[in-house]
């Protein structure tokens, strides 16, 4: 069964850095476009980043994204985080070509981000 775990999330002033992980389990990692996403109460889930099995990447806003194939996980550098960056961040995995639409496969459970004035 394919898991995708995050980890990092927290509390911090704005301002501030946070750099999340994505451990991956039980599936090719390096064959899969891996992406982060983000949800508020009451507002759709927005994509924040994705990066393909080229490791060419796309970017919805001021954070960096990264892969490790060797330790088959995900990254997201978040760096001058503000108020609005306070979400719960969603990773997702999907074989091969990244879809369209953040119609991604796979979707860890989430890691709660709050940043306070």
């Amino acid at each position: 069964e394919v898991q995708v775990v995050e980890s990092g999330g927290g509390s911090v002033q704005a301002g501030g850095s946070l750099r999340l992980s994505c451990g991956a389990a039980d599936f090719a990692f390096r064959y899969h476009c891996m992406g982060w996403f983000r949800q508020t109460p009451g507002k759709e889930r927005e994509e924040v980043a994705t990066i393909d099995i080229n490791t060419s990447t796309r970017y919805t806003g001021r954070f960096t994204i990264s892969r490790d194939n060797a330790k088959s996980t995900l990254y997201l550098q978040m760096n001058t985080l503000k108020p609005d960056d306070t979400a719960v961040y969603f990773c997702a995995a999907h074989p091969a070509s990244c879809p369209p639409g953040g119609s991604f496969e796979y979707w860890g459970q989430g890691t709660q981000v709050t940043v306070f004035p």
